[in-house]
């Protein structure tokens, strides 16, 4: 058996980690590109939303790597990624992929069902496996640490991209730790090197909240890797949705001790239940951002997916109760670079003049 996933953002390192710790010969997709586009747009239905035909991508190029099973989250309720795993598995069929799939659905929905399926997978004793997930989880908290650092030093370091390049060296460090006293070495040296690079004088940056699906929000490819444009437009990145963010919310049902955002407490009035995918958090996000202070807010979303087109509705009244400007951006595969950029500069150019701060 090997076995491959989806690639969203840095959660490749993650899965490998939990997978590996039970056994299991893991096929990492190659990192998303127009090709991983190109090939799941080809073959998927037109209407169907960005994340499913980049999934749909990845487990080609992972098909010719030798993957012949496939691990993914499933859903419940009005997001569409509940029938992802349908609708791939019969493009896969006609294609003449012969892959087994192994859909992992909510826990708290088919609690009975992901044991069993843990048990199928599982090629090791059980410490090991419960090693590999205490591995992943770590590697989960240490990527997320780091990024935020990164996301604070892309609009103030002397030379752009330096602090990603710094970044990319503790993904493949975190990669090859196989213990907690390694990840917390690569943490503390990749935090030491971050701290030493060289920073712009007297710069003043402002700071946007990015929020919106988890899929268009984590994954660079879809969003053109909007928190480095904004970076070089002299922007802070805040984020309230990270890789141990939703682990813990969807595994651990909030259990573990995380800071982070309650949509539960501060969406409402504006947004009072959930609505599938995360719309509710993009919403309880953006109250959270205005209240800490941040300038403006991004909300990222597939073209046509109703839980943030419900969001949508709503941030109009959030604006007007909190103040912060809200941008709303839709993706497809035809989204473009230019226009994008564009719409950044002048949304970036708007805040500047609210805040009175001028570009650096």
């Amino acid at each position: 058996m090997k076995v491959t996933f989806p690639h969203m953002g840095h959660l490749w390192l993650v899965l490998k980690a939990a997978l590996t710790g039970i056994g299991l010969e893991v096929v990492v997709p190659p990192p998303c590109t127009r090709r991983t586009l190109e090939l799941g747009v080809r073959h998927a239905p037109e209407s169907a939303c960005l994340p499913l035909k980049v999934n749909l991508g990845n487990y080609l190029e992972a098909k010719e790597l030798g993957a012949d099973t496939i691990v993914m989250a499933g859903g419940v309720g009005p997001c569409r990624i509940g029938y992802y795993s349908q609708v791939q598995r019969e493009i896969l069929r006609d294609l003449g992929c012969a892959y087994e799939m192994v859909v992992f659905e909510p826990p708290d929905v088919h609690f009975n069902e992901v044991w069993d399926k843990i048990k199928y997978l599982n090629r090791r004793p059980w410490q090991d496996g419960v090693h590999g997930v205490v591995m992943a989880w770590l590697k989960a908290c240490a990527v997320d640490a780091l990024e935020q650092e990164v996301q604070r030093l892309r609009p103030r370091e002397a030379r752009t991209g330096l602090a990603d390049a710094v970044f990319r060296r503790a993904l493949q460090e975190l990669d090859a730790a196989g213990s907690r006293k390694e990840v917390n070495r690569v943490v503390k040296e990749i935090k030491g090197e971050l701290a030493a690079l060289p920073l712009k004088p007297d710069v003043r940056v402002i700071r946007v909240g990015i929020v919106g699906e988890i899929y268009t929000v984590l994954e660079p490819l879809v969003n053109l890797d909007i928190e480095k444009r904004l970076g070089a437009l002299g922007v802070e990145v805040v984020r309230g949705l990270f890789l141990s963010r939703w682990i813990n919310d969807n595994l651990f049902k909030g259990l573990l001790p995380l800071p982070g955002h309650h949509p539960e407490k501060t969406a409402p009035p504006f947004l009072n239940h959930f609505v599938g995918g995360h719309g509710w958090e993009s919403v309880g996000d953006t109250v959270t951002f205005a209240r800490r202070g941040c300038d403006g807010v991004i909300q990222l979303a597939p073209l046509t997916c109703m839980p943030e087109i419900v969001a949508h509705s709503v941030m109009p009244a959030v604006q007007q109760a909190t103040g912060i400007p809200v941008m709303t951006i839709y993706l497809d595969e035809q989204t473009g670079e230019a226009g994008l950029q564009t719409r950044l500069e002048a949304f970036v150019d708007m805040l500047r003049r609210q805040k009175g701060v001028r570009a650096g």
